[in-house]
């Protein structure tokens, strides 16, 4: 007994031996797309040198910045929803993975019947009734010769490293998107500082000319001008309070924190935005490789190579499927006798299929594959496309923001002279309060405008590490791809 179900092991493990050293993979084996990309990026004219690319952000020095990306990093449910779809491609990778064993059961049954009395088999010294007990092993196995699992396992990991791959651009794009969010607060609350200053002095300046008023040295339209400046200058407060709080309740849902945390929002401040803007945080030498760098890149490509893969499986479908179908086991009418020698029972059965009509069915299917692998070469062109006019936007938004920060700072110095000019013409009685208001208004807006300039310079340089995969750790994923 025990050299036949040695015999039994013997037959599946070979057959499996046969299928793993004898597959012949149908279909066409990936090639990455020729595009004609860079063998370089353009210089940044950045200072930053030695830049941590998986923390970026440490070169803005700013602790509190520090502490809500990895807040936000611990508690965000895209991120959970990402983690999530990678276990179940994971659970699919390992699913195909079984395809290539053969299967095992036990079996196990236990029958009584009665036989009709009046039925041709009948037989008297045996009587209505009888008993079947069985217990056993039954196996099969598929032979792979055409490669069709061996295909159907090289799309399912494609298709966990592409979920890996988006994930880290769920990564990439939190990070980018609390600390521009944070950016934009603290720009707020620099605006609020300023506007707070800029209706201290309207509202000293309107006591002034309401002693002047009074005194009879002014006319009523300068007293009313005042009064209009100040509570103009009171309204863009308001304004920016408005956009601060909800600004903070923004920031509060990024971090993942809770319902109660978002309605009464308590953020820590660091930095402020002109320490910021002041940081050596622009890069001087850009990474070449944007291409296994990107996560959306990478995800784009593994879907590109799993559709490719997917076209072997089509192909194969035309191709005979030899299986192996085996069972072996004690069979006895009598309980007592289950294990006797001479309940043994076994069989092995061979089965060769060779589909030979099906309407179209198997053309249509393997149609079908080369379409969808089409549009993955489509989208991957498109994603590699994108990927260089977001590196090429970010680079222009960086150049003009230093531009335009160091236009408006030398408009602010002439206008403080202006203003200087303008009220001292003024006292003197050689221009109307009009040309100090209108001095005053053009100061403010500068300086409102160089705080939204430099806003606008941080998020450009923040866009610039995203769009080089700047907090995605891209050796994992690619690394696991180059295996075989």
């Amino acid at each position: 007994m025990s050299k036949r179900i040695m015999r039994f092991a013997i037959t599946l493990i070979a057959a499996a031996a046969v299928s793993a050293c004898g597959v012949a993979k149908l279909g066409p084996n990936y090639a990455r797309p020729a595009l004609d990309v860079p063998a370089a990026l353009a210089s940044t004219g950045g200072t930053a040198t030695n830049v941590d690319w998986l923390a970026w952000w440490k070169g803005f020095n700013d602790p509190v910045l520090d502490g809500l990306l990895t807040e936000a990093a611990s508690n965000s449910q895209d991120l959970a929803l990402a983690t999530a779809r990678i276990a179940e491609a994971r659970a699919t990778l390992d699913q195909n993975a079984a395809n290539f064993y053969p299967s095992v059961d036990l079996t196990a049954s236990t029958a009584r019947t009665r036989t009709s009395e009046n039925a041709r088999s009948y037989s008297t010294s045996a009587g209505p009734y009888s008993n079947d007990r069985q217990l056993g092993l039954s196996a099969s196995y598929e032979i792979d010769f055409w490669g069709r699992y061996a295909r159907a396992d090289e799309a399912a990991r494609a298709r966990m490293l592409a979920q890996e791959a988006s994930r880290g651009t769920v990564l990439t794009t939190l990070y980018a998107s609390v600390a521009q969010s944070y950016f934009a607060l603290r720009a707020l609350d620099a605006q609020q500082t300023l506007a707070e200053q800029t209706f201290a002095t309207r509202s000293e300046n309107l006591r002034l000319q309401k002693r002047r008023f009074d005194a009879g040295v002014i006319g009523e339209l300068d007293l009313r001008q005042a009064e209009s400046e100040a509570a103009g200058i009171q309204a863009t407060l308001q304004q920016t309070q408005q956009s601060r709080s909800n600004a903070e309740s923004a920031l509060a849902v990024l971090l993942g924190r809770k319902p109660g945390d978002i309605l009464v929002p308590t953020l820590a401040r660091g930095a402020d935005l002109g320490t910021l803007y002041a940081a050596p945080s622009i890069p001087a030498d850009l990474p070449s490789d944007v291409l296994t760098r990107r996560p959306d890149v990478v995800a784009a490509e593994q879907a590109l190579v799993a559709a490719n893969a997917d076209i072997g499986q089509a192909r194969a479908a035309y191709f005979p499927k030899l299986s192996l179908t085996a069972s072996v086991g004690y069979e006895s009418k009598a309980l007592k006798d289950l294990f006797d020698p001479a309940s043994l029972f076994w069989n092995l059965v061979g089965n060769l299929t060779q589909p030979i009509f099906r309407g179209g069915a198997l053309k249509a299917v393997e149609a079908a594959a080369n379409a969808r692998q089409q549009q993955a070469v489509a989208t991957y062109t498109q994603t590699v496309q994108n990927a260089f006019r977001d590196v090429h936007d970010a680079l222009n938004n960086v150049a003009a923001g230093r531009d335009i920060t160091a236009t408006t700072a030398k408009r602010i110095d002439a206008l403080r002279s202006t203003l200087r000019l303008a009220d001292l013409r003024y006292k003197n009685g050689y221009s109307s309060y009009l040309d100090v208001l209108n001095a005053q208004r053009d100061l403010s807006q500068a300086e409102s405008g160089l705080i939204d300039t430099q806003r606008s310079q941080l998020n450009a340089v923040v866009s610039l590490y995203k769009a080089l995969g700047g907090g995605w750790d891209a050796r994992s994923v690619v690394s696991l791809a180059e295996k075989p």
